[in-house]
C-alpha cells in the first residue's frame, strides 16, 4: 500500500505518447486520454451531486469573488489563467490533453449530472464523495499516462513534483489544502466534502497512477 503513495513520476505505458505536442496521436493513446477524462468528469459530477461541499478550487473562486466583487465565473477564469501562467516557471508543456481536459470534463458534467444519484444525508454524501474522489484519481492516472498534456492544475502538480522531488500524493494534497485555506480565508464556503477531496485526492491520483502503471507493465510483459 505504501508503494502506491510513493509514486514520484508519471508511469510510461506502451500506449503513452512520446511527447505532449502531438496532435495526431495513435488511436489507443487518444482513446486512453478520452476514457481517463470521461472518468475524471464522472468523478467530478459525483462530487457535485454528493452535496456535502464544493471542490477546493471552487472555494477559492468564491473567496476571490467575495473580495474582488467579480462574479464567480469571472473569478474562476482568472484563477485558471493564473494557474496556466505558473506553467512557465515550472516548465510544463501543454498538448492536446490540455485542451480536451476542458472540453470533455465540461461535457461529461453537463450530460451526466441529471442521471447520477443525488446523495441523501451526510453519510450518503460522504460515501459518494469518496467514490467520486477515487474516480477522479483513476481518471487522472489514465489520462496523464497518455502523455498528451495535463490539465491546468495537474500541470502545476507535475511541475511542483519535479522541483520538490516529493511524492505526487504529498504534492497534490498540499496544493489542494493550500487552495482551501486561501479560499476559506477570503470568505469561500468549505464543507466536509471539500476537506475530504483536499486530503484524499493526492493519494487517489497516486494510487491511480500506480495501479494503471502496473497493469500496463504487466500487459507489456505478457506481450
Amino acid at each position: 500500500m505504501l508503494d502506491m503513495l510513493r509514486v514520484k513520476s508519471i508511469p510510461v505505458a506502451s500506449w503513452s505518447s512520446p511527447a505532449p505536442l502531438i496532435f495526431l496521436p495513435a488511436p489507443l493513446t487518444f482513446c486512453a486520454l478520452c476514457f481517463g477524462l470521461v472518468l475524471f468528469g464522472l468523478g467530478e459530477a459525483l462530487l457535485i451531486n454528493a452535496g456535502v461541499g464544493v471542490s477546493p478550487w471552487t472555494v477559492l473562486s468564491q473567496g476571490v469573488a467575495n473580495v474582488s466583487g467579480l462574479g464567480i465565473g469571472v473569478s474562476t477564469f482568472f484563477i485558471g489563467l493564473g494557474v496556466l501562467l505558473l506553467w512557465i516557471p515550472l516548465k510544463q508543456m501543454p498538448g492536446l490533453g490540455t485542451l480536451l481536459n476542458i472540453v470533455i470534463i465540461s461535457a461529461v458534467l453537463e450530460l451526466s449530472l441529471p442521471y447520477l444519484p443525488v446523495a441523501d444525508g451526510i453519510a450518503g454524501g460522504v460515501l459518494q464523495t469518496l467514490v467520486g474522489v477515487l474516480a477522479v484519481g483513476f481518471g487522472s492516472g489514465i489520462y496523464l499516462m497518455a502523455n498528451l498534456g495535463a490539465g491546468p492544475r495537474d500541470g502545476v502538480m507535475k511541475g511542483l513534483q519535479r522541483v520538490s522531488n516529493l511524492p505526487i500524493a504529498v504534492v497534490r494534497m498540499s496544493i489542494e489544502l493550500t487552495v482551501v485555506a486561501i479560499g476559506w480565508s477570503l470568505g469561500g464556503v468549505a464543507g466536509i466534502g471539500t476537506l475530504l477531496f483536499a486530503v484524499f485526492i493526492g493519494p487517489a491520483v497516486s494510487i491511480g497512477l500506480y495501479t494503471v502503471g502496473r497493469a500496463a507493465s504487466s500487459e507489456s510483459n505478457h506481450d
